[in-house]
């Protein structure tokens, strides 16, 4: 197992960098969810259902688009990050677009938070940052009250477009990162009932392939998963019928292992 403190004190580095260079007026919230290409986000959100009053819990919050969205949509929203620049780029953020977002500067497998209070826990891009996974969904498990319902999207560990990405992105992306596999599906189904996932991108990575080989972007240039935010439907009308090619393609259990993103979601039992 890697070394927390070493893996806590790099993620910390790098992440209050990261927010710290970032104007909250250039943050994409309502793109995250809203945009063609956050498919997963779009997912998690017809799951959710009305969000209006309920209490939600965003576990590695980052620049924070998740939690003020949620907000707009009526949430009481507590933002946890390990670093301290990205709650207070999140709470920062909620101020700019008119919500409060109650920050709190926390790991996510230690949480201090009340018990059986939240009725939604959202995790997004952290699970794989995490050193010790089941302490992380332990935790969440304790924070959820009763019939509560998290919600997760991560990358999987198995895709060569993605691993080889990993291998060139090393300036915006840290090296302690460790992608999901199929058996994490498992640790989460001993914490909690009516686990379901579904899975993301497949022959859509090509537009990953357009950036470095057509827009002669690096890596290193420019986050391509935020990047792909930025898309509308007229800059994808050659990348819509592959997203309908891979609504098919994921339904085969050894194909979508090949498959970018995971989406994971389960009820406390």
């Amino acid at each position: 197992m890697r070394d927390k403190t070493t893996v806590h004190d790099n993620e910390v580095r790098f992440h209050d960098v990261w927010a710290l260079s970032t104007p909250v007026n250039q943050i994409a919230v309502r793109e995250a969810f809203q945009a063609p290409t956050a498919v997963e986000n779009r997912a998690i959100l017809e799951l959710m259902g009305d969000l209006k009053g309920k209490r939600l819990l965003d576990v590695g919050v980052g620049l924070g688009e998740s939690s003020v969205y949620f907000a707009l949509l009526g949430a009481d929203v507590t933002a946890i990050d390990i670093s301290p620049g990205m709650v207070a780029c999140a709470v920062a953020l909620g101020k700019f677009h008119g919500v409060e977002i109650h920050g709190v500067v926390q790991a996510g497998e230690g949480l201090d938070v009340p018990e059986n209070y939240f009725d939604f826990v959202y995790i997004a891009n952290t699970i794989h940052h995490v050193t010790d996974k089941e302490s992380l969904f332990r935790q969440i498990l304790r924070a959820l009250k009763p019939g509560g319902r998290f919600f997760s999207y991560d990358p999987l560990a198995y895709n060569p477009v993605i691993n080889m990405y990993r291998r060139m992105a090393t300036e915006v992306r840290t090296e302690d990162e460790s992608p999901l596999t199929f058996r994490d599906v498992s640790v989460v189904g001993k914490y909690f009932r009516n686990v379901h996932h579904r899975e993301f991108w497949i022959l859509t990575l090509s537009l990953f392939l357009k950036y470095y080989v057509v827009d002669r972007v690096h890596p290193n240039s420019d986050r391509y998963w935020k990047r792909i935010l930025r898309e509308t439907p007229v800059s994808l009308w050659w990348w819509t019928p592959l997203e309908w090619m891979d609504r098919l393609l994921t339904r085969i259990p050894l194909v979508r292992r090949l498959s970018w993103n995971m989406v994971m979601w389960g009820e406390k039992r």
